[in-house]
């Protein structure tokens, strides 16, 4: 699903009826339970949560004059996804969430590199989703970001 929403708000009042609770469910915790100093947006049709110029300034490095990118959310044509940028550059991140999947969900995880993709709206494991948006502070996440930028240009 493409959007060209402004807001969030006007983002979720597009989703379909069947997943626009557990869309703003999503929302809720991300906001309540993502570290101090991310930011919400909308980009690339879709809820994003980044960290903002004025914690570092460098700003994403395929395009510098955007914040950079955190997670993402969006309704997709036949699943839910949250991106996660944290987890593609932190295999202990990706390693603890992997584990802990199956204590929080009777589905198999469908996950690819940073997204991970819920097919049925009522199986989301939001209790896993609340403490994984805590695991990485703004700070940590620049510092993991610059590590693996600066090992790409190796």
């Amino acid at each position: 699903m493409t959007s060209n929403a402004a807001t969030p708000e006007q983002y979720l009042a597009e989703i379909p009826e069947e997943r626009r609770a557990a869309m703003e469910r999503l929302r809720s915790i991300l906001k309540a339970h993502l570290p101090p100093g991310f930011e919400e947006r909308m980009a690339g049709g879709m809820l994003n949560y980044v960290v903002p110029h004025s914690l570092y300034p460098n700003g994403y490095h395929c395009n510098p004059k955007q914040a950079l990118p955190f997670i993402s959310v969006a309704s997709q044509k036949n699943f839910i996804a949250l991106y996660h940028m944290g987890m593609y550059s932190d295999p202990e991140l990706l390693d603890w969430f992997v584990s802990e999947y199956p204590k929080h969900s009777k589905t198999k995880l469908d996950m690819g590199k940073s997204c991970i993709r819920f097919k049925k709206p009522d199986a989301i494991p939001f209790a896993l989703l609340e403490q994984l948006a805590g695991k990485m502070s703004p700070q940590r996440w620049i510092e993991v970001y610059e590590s693996q930028l600066a090992a790409s240009r190796k």
